[in-house]
């Protein structure tokens, strides 16, 4: 079995649909100041792509969380 965190993140600003699907395998939910998605992160290397996608398309992250563990078979 594989160990993959889950982790939320908080954008600030309201993205749109299309914006959000570009974080294909994420959760999002869309709320007045920001936008909070989360999603599984299966190692440091996918964690660091992440966070470059988010600078890359000009977000601001205004904060970063991780969530319980889960095990995958």
């Amino acid at each position: 079995m594989d160990t993959v965190e889950r982790y939320e993140f908080h954008i600030k600003g309201r993205l749109s649909d299309s914006l959000c699907r570009a974080f294909e395998d994420s959760n999002s939910a869309i709320k007045p100041a920001e936008t909070v998605m989360r999603g599984e992160v299966r190692d440091q290397s996918e964690l660091h792509g992440l966070l470059e996608r988010i600078e890359s398309l000009g977000f601001e992250l205004i904060k970063l969380r991780k969530l319980e563990r889960t095990r995958t078979p």
